[in-house]
């Protein structure tokens, strides 16, 4: 999805949340390769903390993926709505 939007030529604003409205940007181009730059960032990380998953089964790293989902979708949550909508959405 990030290379996606990264590579989009698309003049319309890509949507972070499942089946919102996206707010009034003011540099689409601009917002859409800062959030294909996070989702990029997010699919790292999601592969990487997986990696324990290859250890074998009846490891307790399992909670190194579990947490580790939890958290970092914590933060491209709040990397969205306090850097990149803020700084992209259109001033009244």
């Amino acid at each position: 999805m990030g290379i996606y939007i990264l590579n989009s030529k698309k003049a319309k604003p890509f949507g972070f949340w499942a089946n919102a409205e996206v707010v009034p940007i003011e540099d689409v181009k601009g917002y859409n390769r800062a959030l294909g730059i996070l989702w990029c960032v997010y699919g790292v990380l999601f592969v990487l903390i997986g990696l324990p998953l290859l250890d074998g089964q009846n490891s307790g790293l399992i909670m190194i993926p579990v947490l580790g989902a939890m958290f970092i979708s914590i933060a491209a949550m709040v990397v969205y709505v306090v850097g990149i909508e803020s700084k992209y959405r259109k001033r009244k």
